[in-house]
């Protein structure tokens, strides 16, 4: 998985003209591009639309941004239940055999926590035994995505991880209710992929277990 400190020619998908580009500005690493100016960064000649979104996902990831960054992908991509194999040979973040249960006890005191009320939060809602994806990740039944580019893979429905800095939440929107039941769910913030929040204490935790059951029952269909 990629981190802050990673070469941003290192990133599957920036081509070698793009990285090229940016590390003649000093921009090296995934984490230099946090708060950079997406309109002036892509002026630059070989950084298009699609590095940006690849980098601005890497960066969101770890609780950071682009400034202005580019929009979504326009064209649909098809999302699928169950797991094909088929997956991009570049994607490096796939299910392991930690114990999610020993990856939460491990983290701090507070972290350690919320992981705990969050996994006896999903257990419940969604009868699914929990599954580490990656390092950090911790997922909730299986989907199969392919992008109208043509890039496929396998990964989790509903999740989430209990990161140092905030609580990432992913498969929560782009649902009949998600903007409805986030607009009660209290401080919080949404990037592309996940909704970030800083503690459960600051939210309505009875809001969040509708939303899961929400986005677990209208996920995508098998």
């Amino acid at each position: 998985m990629e981190t802050l400190s990673t070469s941003i020619g290192d990133v599957p998908g920036i081509g070698r003209p793009a990285a090229r580009a940016l590390a003649e500005h000093g921009l090296r690493t995934v984490g230099e591009l946090a708060d950079r100016d997406w309109a002036q960064l892509v002026q630059l000649h070989g950084v298009g639309p699609a590095a940006g979104r690849r980098l601005q996902a890497v960066l969101e990831q770890h609780g950071a941004s682009l400034r202005n960054p580019p929009p979504p992908e326009e064209r649909q991509s098809v999302l699928t239940r169950g797991a094909t194999g088929k997956i991009a040979k570049d994607i490096v973040t796939h299910a392991t055999a930690v114990d999610p249960v020993q990856h939460v006890a491990g983290l701090d005191s507070r972290r350690s926590r919320e992981g705990a009320e969050l996994l006896a939060m999903f257990d419940e809602i969604t009868g699914e035994r929990a599954t580490m994806w990656g390092p950090s990740m911790i997922g909730y039944g299986q989907i199969h995505y392919r992008y109208a580019s043509g890039r496929e893979g396998d990964t989790f429905q509903l999740g989430f991880s209990p990161r140092k800095a905030e609580l990432a939440l992913y498969g929560l929107q782009g649902l009949p209710r998600s903007e409805e039941l986030l607009e009660r769910l209290g401080k919080h913030r949404r990037g592309a992929a996940c909704v970030w929040v800083r503690a459960l204490e600051g939210i309505d935790t009875d809001v969040l277990r509708e939303l899961v059951a929400h986005a677990w029952a209208h996920g995508p269909e098998r």
